[in-house]
């Protein structure tokens, strides 16, 4: 913006429809990067014809192909600075992998990849993209200061586009600047001059080109500012390249996992997309500047993607660094709360990834942290809203009305409500422990640091100052004991839980069991291994994790449960290879007795049969259709028939398929695809149809559907499980604030269900809290139970 200081400003004309006789496109090439082409990048050059500077702040260069779909957006960059009267005014857009020459220094940056042979650019008084997709509503739109359609361009001034442009030719202007608006009469095909504002060419002596060097002193900073890297998107125009001299007051300093250091320019451009700072990636080396430094960076800019589907960090590799002095003061801190982050989570894109797209800080929450992406950011007195884990990471909320749960956490309640207030804490700090946090407790004073992302959880703050935790004194919560005439049915997700475990590990279980669970009469269990875990020789048998499990709940106050399960077929039900996790009933024979119809299999059905004692099933245990595609490496669900006071009643116990796989809510692919609901709908379509044929044998049948379902209660697989109205998701009679059985990234949400048929009419239903909230977990899930009495439910 130094530049526009010494001119004298007037306004740019409000529409193409009136020759401009100002600001106009000079030169547009589209081939930079591609075979044959000489240069790496493709550029629109704009000029000033009148005798008058132009301000472009807050105005925008936009691109559309040249015969637009009806999924097709306008792609924008922003401009910056102003375009003294006869000069020009240089805007790189995307590179490719050929050319050997670079654009001299540009006035603005993007990253659009244009088509060689056919589109249209706008200059448009404004950043937000045009909706405009034909010659005549684009002529109607006066925000459109003017326009070049090239090749066989819809879009266009005038009589046609301009023709001749390729891989080795632009379309340009007579020296002139004449516009009669007819892009085919003002447009002739040539080889690429691009101009930028000081008038420099390709190797005209600007010493860098794109890289920005300049020749200087060795202690002089070059020609690129960290905005110029990041750029209004989330792709630096600069990735590829090297870049010299960048100058930055060093921020945080990153020792472990991946070295490195954050710079920021403590003299930020006046564009709130651009971030004013950089991760410099120093590879193996440990980083030997410090917090305070001033240095230049000279390196080569890329975008890291943490994952596939992620976004990326823009940092800079390989870097020579110089300091210039240290104990500098830092640049001041972007507070994160209520009012400055947005509402709106993330935008969409048409075409998948959201990474072309102009930010937009102001609407969207992914957007601002990506325009802060490196640079401090800060936060005082935030609630925990997950807890701290093995990684040295925890959640808290800048939000604090955001859809709080009872105990203190966020309520994740549908996919539209992700919570933006969310953000994950880590700490620079390797000297110091990392506090134990549980939700509900709170980070009091001020914690700062650079803004970082990551593949578990998006956006983070790496804090240099962490603030103090105080402790809420979250408990964990007891339920009641059932009643004499109440059926007491829970699930529990063990997570993993094999012969070798440690005593601890099944103790902690087991207490969960016998005093936080108060004792059911049956416990469906998921993620029991085999005798040996992930051991993987074979071994498929469960026998003896069970008696160390039930030994331990005996142990600590229980009754001697006894099980029933049906061993897998060796590596079969997915999760931990060798480990063979399945689903186990624990009753109380004392209280409740298990009804066994032999010659259930890892391989066979069982089903539903009339006899003349009643309904019943062919196998007890059994299984639900185990091969079927839909429980392809998958556990299959365990049915039981089950009898309490002479009153029989049916339950399956289920673990579908995981999440694994899925796109992540903050990734680049907006929306995000959740390939996994497709198997674990075809999984609840199996099991709703199985209840269904349960109730065409007895329309009272009282049955019981209980498991780790790894989907939500507002899920196409809790509908689809549904369906029929066969059965009654429990969470939902719950006061929304307490439904959710497990946390994960900072969302409190619902995995774990227990559904039950229509004749369960008299139940009291309990979510009981224990570890998804706590830093010292036994599982990741929250067990949960229903007491049923049965001697009040109604007949249909």
């Amino acid at each position: 913006m130094g530049a526009a200081g010494a001119f004298a400003f007037t306004a740019l004309p409000a529409a193409s429809a009136t020759p401009s006789a100002s600001a106009v496109v000079a030169e547009v090439y589209g081939g930079g990067g591609n075979s044959g082409a000489t240069l790496t990048r493709d550029f629109v050059e704009l000029g000033n014809a009148g005798s008058a500077a132009y301000d472009l702040s807050g105005y925008s260069v936009q691109y559309l192909p040249g015969t637009p779909s009806a999924g097709s957006t306008w792609q924008v960059t922003a401009l910056t600075g102003a375009i003294a009267p006869g000069a020009r005014y240089l805007v790189g857009e995307g590179t490719g992998s050929g050319g050997t020459t670079a654009l001299p220094t540009t006035d603005a940056t993007g990253s659009i990849a244009m088509s060689a042979t056919s589109g249209t650019i706008a200059l448009v008084s404004g950043t937000t993209a045009l909706t405009c997709k034909t010659a005549a509503d684009c002529a109607a739109d006066p925000s459109i200061v003017d326009l070049a359609g090239y090749g066989t361009a819809v879009v266009r001034e005038g009589s046609g586009p301009a023709t001749g442009a390729s891989n080795t030719a632009a379309v340009a202007r007579a020296d002139s600047l004449a516009d009669t608006d007819d892009n085919a009469a003002d447009f002739t095909s040539a080889t690429p001059t691009p101009v930028n504002s000081a008038g420099q060419t390709p190797g005209s002596g600007d010493g860098g080109g794109d890289g920005g060097g300049d020749g200087g002193s060795p202690t002089d900073p070059g020609t690129v500012r960290v905005h110029d890297i990041q750029g209004t998107t989330r792709l630096s125009p600069y990735s590829g390249q090297t870049v010299t001299r960048v100058p930055g007051i060093v921020t945080g300093v990153r020792s472990t996992g991946s070295l490195g250091y954050w710079i920021q320019d403590p003299t930020p451009d006046t564009d709130p997309r651009t971030s004013e700072a950089v991760f410099v990636y120093t590879g193996s080396t440990k980083p030997t500047v410090a917090v305070g430094d001033s240095v230049l960076v000279t390196g080569k800019v890329s975008e890291y993607y943490p994952s596939s589907t992620s976004q990326s960090n823009t940092e800079i590799g390989g870097p020579t660094t110089t300091v210039l002095s240290s104990g500098n003061a830092l640049p001041d801190a972007v507070a994160l709360n209520a009012t400055s982050v947005p509402d709106a989570y993330i935008p969409t894109a048409s075409g998948g990834s959201i990474e072309s797209l102009a930010l937009q800080p102001t609407v969207y929450a992914q957007d601002f942290y990506e325009s802060l992406e490196g640079m401090r950011v800060t936060f005082a007195d935030a609630r925990v809203v997950g807890a701290s884990d093995a990684y040295g990471e925890l959640w808290v909320t800048v939000k604090p009305n955001e859809n709080a749960t009872a105990r203190g956490g966020t309520l994740y309640s549908s996919y539209d409500q992700p919570n933006t207030g969310r953000i994950e804490v880590m700490s620079l700090d390797t000297a110091s422990t990392f506090p134990a946090a549980n939700v509900g407790d709170e980070l009091s004073g001020t914690t700062t640091g650079p803004l970082d992302y990551s593949t578990y959880g998006g956006y983070n703050v790496q804090a240099t100052q962490l603030g103090t935790l105080v402790d809420k004194g979250l408990k964990q919560e007891v339920t009641r004991r059932q009643k004499k005439d109440e059926l007491a049915v829970a699930t529990y997700n063990v997570e993993n839980l094999d012969a070798l475990d440690t005593q601890e590990k099944f103790d902690r279980l087991a207490e969960g069991v016998a005093v936080n669970l108060n004792s059911p009469d049956i416990v469906a269990l998921e993620e029991i291994q085999d005798d040996n875990g992930a051991t993987n020789d074979g071994t498929v048998t469960a026998e003896g994790t069970l008696k160390r499990f039930t030994d331990a709940v005996r142990a600590a106050g229980g009754p001697a449960y006894k099980w029933r399960y049906i061993s897998p077929t060796n590596n079969a039900d997915g999760g931990e290879p060798g480990g063979n996790i399945r689903q186990v009933f624990l009753y109380n024979p004392k209280r409740v007795s298990f009804t066994d119809h032999k010659g259930g299999d890892a391989t066979t059905a069982t089903s539903v049969v009339k006899t003349r004692k009643g309904v019943e099933l062919t196998y007890s245990p059994g299984r639900i259709d185990p091969t079927n595609a839909a429980w392809e490496d998958s556990r299959k669900p365990l049915v039981g028939e089950f009898t309490f006071q002479g009153e029989q009643v049916f339950v399956i116990a289920n673990h579908f398929i995981s999440k694994g796989g899925d796109q992540p809510i903050h990734g680049r692919y907006q929306p995000p695809a959740r390939s996994s609901e497709t198997q674990r709908a075809a999984q609840a379509a199996e099991v709703n149809t199985f209840v269904k044929s349960l109730l065409a044998a007895d329309k009272n049948a009282k049955a019981i559907v209980l498991g780790d379902l790894n989907d939500y209660e507002f899920s196409q697989t809790v509908t689809t499980l549904t369906a029929g109205k066969v059965l009654k998701p429990l969470i939902t009679t719950l006061p929304a604030a307490e439904r959710y059985t497990y946390v994960y990234d900072g969302n409190s949400q619902t995995l774990d269900h227990i559904l039950t048929s229509p004749a369960v009419t008299s139940f009291n239903y309990d979510v009981v809290h224990i570890n998804a909230e706590f830093a010292d977990q036994a599982s990741d899930h929250d067990p949960q139970i229903v007491r049923i009495d049965l001697s009040k439910c109604g007949r249909r």
